[in-house]
């Protein structure tokens, strides 16, 4: 691996994921402003709701603050409660993890396969078939939509209904991917959960949104607005969260749907231009997902380069790039959690990088990714 100079001075930063926002954005935040509706009730969050059941095809949505709470909230609605277990794909951003530890149950990592890179169905149902020989079965499954791609869900489903355990699908990075015959990301699981924080593919700034069955999101809605019963005063008999998202930021995540196709098609773009001119990396594999919405670019280094010292060396250029998730049981917070199997996410965290992706990345920016890159790999 050549040597970089970390003193040359850099034109300008190229993110990761940066927001894609203009004048349409600012309007619709100006409409839900001047609207009145400043509160986190309204028109504009009646409007997200129902556009985001049109786009993915799901029967109902809850707007929420974030992807982590609408996590929490689809938990407790499938039936954990405190000290349950909940298996959660390892190899995943912390949220995943953090989101069943909040609901009060304890996570159990699964490896992913090599095929999807996402949680290993055989694996998952090794696990299972042990847990219910000793009567032991966890809560819930928690898979992960990786980087806008799926694991098989087919089989994955199919694994957890022969032992009757719920799925809650954390879609949280795939917006916009399309598995077979036009099924979203999302819409597998008894729940799915999207992400709008500032580095998805759409934002509302922060927030994120429950999909499910109409029953079971209107329970989410109720929850996240403090569980107040239906009386003048204040009546409470559960206890309720603040976990709804503001009518401002729905104006916001209107707009972003609007155009998320767009975004969709420009990231798929610079992926098919990141595989033809750095064939050194091996790219994310397809899997089963039809048309995954290239959320972020990810690729494995060659064996032996250190995708930390990459980093270092693409931010000392002002390119900012990203080792692949450390998987939640190589986390020291995690020191003590079951893991089921390990290899697969090992290996992707010790030779994973993720490049710039976002939509507003320009040609020329592109350009100069691939040049810094192919300079340090020599």
């Amino acid at each position: 691996m050549s040597n970089v100079d970390p003193n040359a001075a850099a034109v300008e930063r190229i993110l990761l994921s940066a927001p894609d926002v203009g004048d349409l954005d600012r309007q619709a935040l100006l409409r839900a402003f001047d609207e009145g509706w400043i509160a986190p009730l309204g028109p504009e969050l009646n409007g997200f709701e129902a556009e985001l059941c049109d786009y993915t095809g799901a029967a109902a949505c809850a707007g929420l603050s974030s992807g982590t709470a609408a996590l929490q909230l689809g938990l407790q609605l499938v039936g954990v409660e405190h000290g349950d277990e909940v298996v959660v794909q390892s190899a995943t951003f912390a949220a995943s993890a953090f989101a069943a530890v909040h609901a009060g149950a304890v996570p159990v990592f699964c490896d992913s396969d090599a095929a999807t890179w996402c949680m290993d169905p055989e694996v998952l149902h090794q696990f299972l078939s042990e847990r219910a020989a000793v009567d032991r079965l966890p809560a819930a499954v928690m898979p992960v939509d990786l980087y806008g791609f799926v694991p098989d869900y087919e089989r994955l489903v199919e694994v957890c209904t022969e032992f009757g355990v719920p799925v809650v699908e954390d879609a949280a990075e795939a917006l916009g991917s399309i598995v077979s015959e036009g099924k979203h990301a999302g819409t597998f699981g008894r729940v799915g959960v999207y992400s709008f924080n500032g580095n998805k593919i759409m934002t509302t700034s922060g927030g994120g949104a429950m999909i499910g069955d109409p029953e079971m999101v209107a329970k989410a809605r109720w929850l996240a607005s403090q569980a107040r019963e239906d009386h003048v005063w204040y009546e409470h008999l559960e206890i309720g969260f603040n976990f709804r998202m503001s009518n401002l930021l729905a104006a916001l995540g209107r707009s972003q749907l609007a155009s998320l196709e767009d975004k969709v098609k420009r990231r798929s773009e610079i992926n098919r231009v990141y595989r033809e001119q750095l064939p050194q990396l091996a790219w994310a594999p397809a899997g089963v997902t039809e048309r995954p919405n290239n959320w972020l670019s990810v690729g494995l280094l060659p064996a032996g380069i250190d995708p930390m010292e990459v980093c270092v060396q693409m931010s000392a250029q002002g390119v900012e790039s990203r080792p692949f998730w450390k998987p939640m049981h190589q986390q020291p917070v995690f020191a003590g959690n079951e893991m089921i199997g390990g290899d697969v996410s090992n290996e992707l965290f010790a030779r994973g990088l993720c490049l710039p992706s976002g939509s507003v990345m320009t040609e020329a920016q592109q350009e100069r990714v691939i040049a810094t890159l192919a300079a340090i790999l020599g």
